[in-house]
């Protein structure tokens, strides 16, 4: 499933073919996704000017003067832009027509996203209640997170992956974070302390951004392509890695299941 980073990527690799242009004709070719398209979404979207290509979590914002398109890539869907008239693909379910040779098209094999219209995307059911965004220096701080887990007995990797505590860190990137910060997954939040947690904070935000950095070198995928991002495998220090070596001190990692999540640490890095 893409993750924040690559949900971000995406959004970059298609704003700049998408802001500023205007929708001349909208086409669903398989209106069955997670929740079915609206019906009328064509009328909300052919002949408006598409101002901003926005971010919340892992949906994709693009906004108009009449409301806002809200696209989620589910686990298995992409965007790219084509600029050579090709056909469409197998599984390219909605087809976005941006003029000068240029089209939108959505691939998603398994149909689990979503493309809904929203006047208030902030006061949407499926986003009113996410937390603040990882990267917000002012939303997310290390002292707002030690004050929300005062008291909680829930483990700091379940704890930091809950949406409504802070949005964007799926599993990949909580192992890599608290493998960086030192911290033990399986720790209770409450028993986390405040240095601690502000170290927590600053390696979620370099984690999550080495990622992005890593995705935006795959920018031009966007264009005549599968529009997927790379991942950020190649950089993993515990994830997937169980029973490997750790990189800082060559103790075996384990692996775990917490909250039905694969979770690899360091017995001696992570406490």
């Amino acid at each position: 499933m893409p993750e924040l980073p690559e949900v971000e990527t995406t959004r970059r690799g298609i704003a700049p073919f998408l802001e500023q242009r205007t929708i001349r004709s909208v086409q669903v070719h398989e209106p069955r996704l997670r929740w079915p398209i609206p019906d009328d979404l064509a009328q909300h979207l052919t002949g408006q000017l598409a101002r901003e290509v926005d971010r919340r979590a892992k949906y994709l914002l693009v906004r108009f003067d009449s409301g806002t398109l809200m696209i989620h890539l589910g686990m298995s869907g992409s965007l790219r832009i084509v600029t050579d008239g090709s056909p469409r693909l197998t599984h390219d379910h909605v087809e976005l027509d941006l003029g000068d040779n240029h089209r939108l098209l959505y691939n998603d094999p398994r149909r689990f996203g979503a493309w809904l219209w929203s006047d208030d995307p902030d006061a949407h059911p499926l986003i009113s209640h996410l937390g603040p965004e990882p990267l917000d220096p002012v939303a997310f701080t290390g002292h707002q997170l030690y004050r929300q887990s005062r008291g909680r007995s829930t483990a700091i990797k379940t704890f930091i992956m809950d949406s409504r505590i802070v949005v964007g860190v799926g599993n990949i990137y909580a192992n890599e974070a608290l493998y960086m910060a030192g911290i033990h997954p399986k720790r209770p939040a409450g028993k986390v302390g405040k240095a601690r947690m502000m170290r927590l904070v600053e390696a979620i935000r370099e984690i999550l951004t080495a990622a992005i950095l890593m995705g935006g070198t795959t920018l031009r995928d966007f264009i005549n392509s599968d529009g997927k991002p790379g991942y950020f495998a190649q950089s993993l220090n515990v994830y997937g890695r169980g029973g490997e070596p750790c990189r800082h001190c060559d103790t075996p990692l384990k692996e775990i299941r917490l909250g039905q999540r694969s979770t690899v640490y360091c017995p001696r890095c992570q406490r």
